[in-house]
């Protein structure tokens, strides 16, 4: 569903006429209460186990993006918006909780729990430019189909997973405690991915349209784009578990950044054909660290897995969208190129951020 809200963009521009810095404020709506609250949610679930979040921030946010076509007023667009950020809010630390406790820390199995929302991502531009295909912006309804699914798997994995605890025999040892916090190596590494954050949202906001206008290619080209990163991003996070595993989570994590800013850079700058290409090759530097980010954060802070879950996957991911109003205003002012070429310049200032980082101790 966020990424349902930047496939939505284009068709607001279209059917209401918005302008680019109107268009990126649905963006942000959806990420402002998200980075608000989403702490709060993980502060929550670090004291107390609620699964039942998971279907139903799943349902919440589905039926904020599926309202978001539905009437003519811009400020009820930005509620029902904001609405599903906050469902999105809510799922994130408990979610990548669950996920913790049933994969038993794994990095890679953590990249496969990654890889669901990465491919969410990826098939929302298709999707949505389907259902909007058969009325406009007053078939979004249609778009909590998804959510109803969703919560009902929600519901079956939770299932699963407590008959899986009682079934196994229980330990009579306690485990080892926990390292202490780090928490200048937790604000470094968050610092790293609000960079990214911001990298990926601009991207994803603006995309479309700017795939339209270098190679003149339609509705058509802009939705490929934004396809074309999100499935980047899908392979990215599943390739991203493999290679820590061989390499380690850091360099991984390092030379990932590194190759973000030579592909940020072709978006902006590459002509036709290799605009593309230099699109998948971004998604894939954005998120290869996905999960590793994850990870890496549960282990600075293995006293707190919520909050940490709560500020890589949630709060840090989502304060990229307060920038995309930025982005748009620049652009309206300027155009779409040289708002987004700012954007070469943030993953080199992650990569700085991470390169005095150490792998957490006990992990």
């Amino acid at each position: 569903y966020q990424g349902a809200v930047a496939a939505l963009v284009p068709y607001f521009v279209a059917e209401r006429a918005y302008s680019y810095a109107a268009a990126s404020g649905i963006v942000l709506a959806a990420s402002l209460l998200s980075s608000v609250v989403q702490p709060l949610f993980g502060a929550l679930t670090d004291k107390w186990a609620m699964p039942w979040l998971l279907p139903v921030s799943t349902l919440v946010g589905g039926a904020g993006v599926a309202l978001a076509g539905v009437g003519g007023s811009y400020g009820l667009t930005l509620l029902v918006v904001a609405v599903s950020g906050v469902g999105v809010a809510a799922y994130h630390p408990e979610a990548a909780r669950v996920a913790r406790r049933a994969s038993r820390g794994s990095h890679t199995a953590m990249s496969w729990f990654s890889l669901g929302g990465n491919l969410g991502f990826a098939t929302a531009p298709l999707l949505t430019a389907a259902v909007i295909a058969t009325g406009g912006l007053r078939a979004s309804p249609l778009l909590v189909v998804p959510a109803l699914a969703g919560a009902a798997l929600c519901v079956a994995a939770l299932r699963s997973l407590r008959a899986r605890e009682a079934a196994a025999p229980k330990s009579a040892a306690p485990g080892p405690a926990p390292a202490a916090g780090d928490w200048p190596s937790f604000l470094r590494l968050s610092g790293a991915v609000v960079c990214r954050s911001i990298v990926f949202t601009g991207l994803s906001t603006f995309i479309a349209l700017y795939v339209r206008q270098r190679t003149g290619g339609g509705e058509v080209a802009g939705t490929v784009a934004l396809f074309v990163l999100y499935l980047g991003g899908a392979v990215g996070t599943v390739a991203g578990g493999g290679l820590a595993a061989r390499y380690g989570r850091l360099p991984v994590v390092r030379w990932s950044y590194a190759l973000t800013i030579l592909a940020v850079a072709g978006v902006v700058l590459a002509p036709g054909p290799a605009l593309l290409l230099c699109v998948a090759l971004a998604s894939a530097g954005l998120y290869v660290p996905f999960s590793l980010h994850i990870t890496l954060g549960q282990d600075y802070l293995p006293h707190r897995v919520g909050t940490a879950s709560g500020v890589t996957l949630g709060l840090t991911v989502s304060i990229g969208g307060l920038a995309s109003p930025l982005i748009g205003a620049l652009a309206d002012a300027t155009s779409l190129r040289t708002a987004l070429s700012p954007l070469i310049v943030l993953p080199a200032l992650g990569w700085l951020l991470l390169r005095s980082l150490r792998e957490p101790t006990g992990s």
